[in-house]
């Protein structure tokens, strides 16, 4: 399981973004200084950092020094959105800059496209029934292989990567078809529901009224 160090002092959004990357399938810990997350860095392996700018002990850019000679991944999360603050953020040697508030679907998006740049993306995902291989975009139900499209698989990867979250249809078919979304529902309706069938989770991906559908777990 990957492992992803948050360093937010607020405590609020550390733990949103905990719970719900935890749902995602990843390992978190949360720090909320400078210094502790130092000391964390110190004691243990991390595939990502997750990292505040505006921090006690020592800010993120400072943080951002001590973390590029070890090589570990790091998106900042700050509310600092001026260009010259993520230029600066970005020269020290971060992968990504995101901007608060966001949404928990934007974070977990980028998280998985920086992972992805460092090859360190899970290659085997078990969710249920379902074993998922990455590596040959093969889907298996207890045992069987399931036929899935490119658009089936890529649809089922973005629910299982984003379980328990209403997913709008319009934040689907921008990821999946890559497009903007011109308010025309059928293309994605067409597709989860011949995707969840072929699955056998229609009890699983639920339909959101008004807005879109969710993997429950």
């Amino acid at each position: 399981m990957l492992r992803i160090l948050i360093v937010e002092d607020e405590q609020a959004i550390s733990n949103l973004i905990a719970v719900n990357l935890e749902k995602a399938g990843y390992s978190c810990d949360c720090v909320y200084d400078g210094i502790a997350a130092a000391d964390a860095l110190d004691h243990t392996p991390y595939d990502l950092v997750l990292l505040d700018v505006m921090l006690p002990g020592a800010d993120g850019y400072e943080l951002m020094r001590y973390i590029a000679p070890l090589e570990i991944p790091v998106i900042f999360l700050t509310a600092k959105s001026s260009v010259t603050d993520r230029v600066r953020g970005l020269r020290l040697g971060a992968d990504d800059y995101l901007t608060k508030p966001f949404e928990i679907i934007e974070l977990l998006a980028r998280v998985e496209t920086v992972l992805r740049r460092y090859h360190k993306t899970e290659q085997i995902l078990t969710e249920g029934d379902l074993v998922i291989d990455t590596a040959s975009r093969t889907v298996k139900k207890n045992g069987v292989q399931v036929n899935l499209t490119k658009k089936e698989y890529e649809l089922l990867l973005l629910f299982v990567r984003n379980k328990n979250i209403a997913l709008y249809r319009e934040t689907i078919y921008e990821r999946i078809w890559g497009g903007e979304y011109m308010g025309d529902s059928r293309t994605v309706d067409l597709h989860v529901q011949r995707m969840r069938r072929k699955v056998g989770w229609e009890d699983r991906i639920v339909t959101v009224y008004k807005v879109g559908y969710r993997l429950e777990g």
